[in-house]
């Protein structure tokens, strides 16, 4: 792979010209949006040709690959690539500059491998507090006798307890009464202070 490099757009300010000249009232709206920004130059080996024009041959996989596959191929400023303006990518695969821009820009900074792959999550998915077993452990102490002095468990009393007996390391009142709820448990005002299963989910 021949390495990509980052340009002035002068040859995309030209076109934007060109093209506002042919098309008034797009082209100088292109013109506007592409002036001054620099442009991430794509420039495929003979093997990343061949790889973008069997995806599309092929046309299994998703549409939205498939669509970043055209954009290179038709972006391709190589000895053999087609060098089309971004503006020109936009009106014949009826996409948008931003998608255009990214594609570019993704494939000079990551590579052809990141551009066809799906979007990583940014972060990693949110553990929660309580999983299956601490949950249990929460019903259970909720259907115990609550504290001394105490008619029944409440739920800032339950945050408290659950951190004390080493349940979890922490939870907020809002967090229990979510979990309460969705274990189709509800706090009674019985002196015995036990949960009573609803035989109905809470509204």
């Amino acid at each position: 792979m021949e390495s990509p490099t980052v340009v002035e757009s002068d040859s995309v300010v030209s076109g934007c010209w060109k093209m506002a000249a042919d098309q008034p009232e797009r082209g100088w709206a292109m013109a506007a949006g592409e002036i001054g920004i620099k442009k991430f130059v794509v420039k495929l080996s003979e093997a990343e040709r061949n790889h973008l024009q069997g995806l599309i041959n092929k046309g299994k996989s998703p549409a939205k690959r498939l669509l970043k596959a055209r954009i290179l191929l038709k972006t391709d400023a190589g000895a053999h690539g087609e060098g089309w303006s971004d503006g020109r990518v936009v009106e014949a695969l009826d996409t948008n500059m931003s998608m255009v821009t990214r594609v570019r820009q993704q494939f000079v900074e990551e590579g052809l491998e990141a551009v066809l792959s799906r979007k990583e999550r940014a972060a990693p998915a949110i553990t929660p507090i309580f999983d299956g077993e601490k949950e249990a452990r929460l019903v259970a102490l909720a259907c115990s006798t609550p504290p001394e002095g105490r008619a029944r468990w409440t739920l800032r009393l339950l945050e408290d307890k659950v951190v004390e007996l080493g349940i979890v390391e922490r939870a907020s009142d809002n967090t229990i009464g979510r979990v309460l709820k969705k274990t189709r448990f509800s706090l009674t005002a019985k002196s015995s202070g036990s949960f009573r299963r609803r035989r109905t989910a809470l509204s």
